[in-house]
């Protein structure tokens, strides 16, 4: 782990760049197998891949804010604080917000989510590897634990290593997406649906065992806040969908 602040946070802000980079280069390797042409720089796929972006990094710095409250109030006169933090949750739900202005823009209607799923994964892999190496300098490390595969992140306490618990689910996922997309496949879209409700539940159970910054009501972290609404406004989301889908009964007997 490293432990100079400097050196710890340049090394987070290059694997963070490389998640982006690594996601990016598997969203066109995905389209390009598909035979999609141009996706990125034509009409329609400029505007929704410019959403993605532009959602997840306001997504990113949103959150972290909602997570760190305190901070903000503190240091909200230093320009610095407005390019510092990132959050996973905040990109994953700006991005997918972002994706849908812009495919509005180009008048997209079909539903493109399912490419974004080994995207985010390999993105995932590839960030969490950062904070993991950044230990005590990243917000991601876990509570004290007697459990033997806990990690000295260089206090000499031994911690859950939450940053390790992600990577090594995001493998799984990504290793099995042929076997548990394929039974989703039969309505486009609902793959990315249960990657990110699948995510924000996870966040909302990992984060339990993490420092909370800064405490809400019912103690939760203003991320774990985010994920219950997330999954509130998911469940509302297809329980109206499946309603605009339902046949209407005759009424002519």
């Amino acid at each position: 782990m490293i432990r100079d602040p400097l050196v710890a946070h340049a090394v987070h802000y290059v694997f963070e760049w490389l998640a982006l980079a690594g996601g990016f280069w598997m969203y066109r390797s995905i389209r390009a197998a598909k035979s999609v042409g141009s996706p990125l720089l034509g009409a329609t796929g400029f505007p929704v891949v410019a959403g993605c972006l532009i959602g997840a990094g306001l997504g990113n710095k949103l959150v972290f804010w909602l997570e760190y409250p305190h901070l903000w109030a503190a240091q909200a006169g230093d320009i610095s604080v407005w390019f510092s933090g990132q959050s996973i949750v905040g990109g994953l739900l700006g991005g997918w917000l972002g994706v849908e202005v812009g495919k509005k823009i180009a008048g997209v209607r079909s539903r493109t989510g399912d490419d974004f799923v080994r995207p985010i994964l390999v993105g995932i892999l590839i960030g969490r590897i950062g904070c993991f190496l950044a230990g005590l300098n990243d917000g991601t490390y876990g509570l004290p634990t007697e459990m033997p595969w806990g990690i000295d992140f260089g206090d000499g306490i031994p911690r859950h290593p939450t940053q390790l618990y992600e990577w090594l689910l995001a493998a799984a996922a990504l290793s099995t997406h042929r076997w548990w997309a394929q039974p989703l496949a039969h309505e486009a879209g609902l793959a990315f649906r249960a990657l990110i409700a699948s995510y924000l539940l996870w966040r909302l159970l990992i984060d339990a065992i993490k420092p909370v910054p800064y405490t809400y009501p019912l103690g939760l972290s203003g991320i774990q806040w985010l994920c219950l609404l997330g999954l509130f406004a998911m469940a509302c989301e297809r329980s109206w969908r499946r309603s605009d889908q339902a046949p209407v009964a005759s009424t002519i007997n």
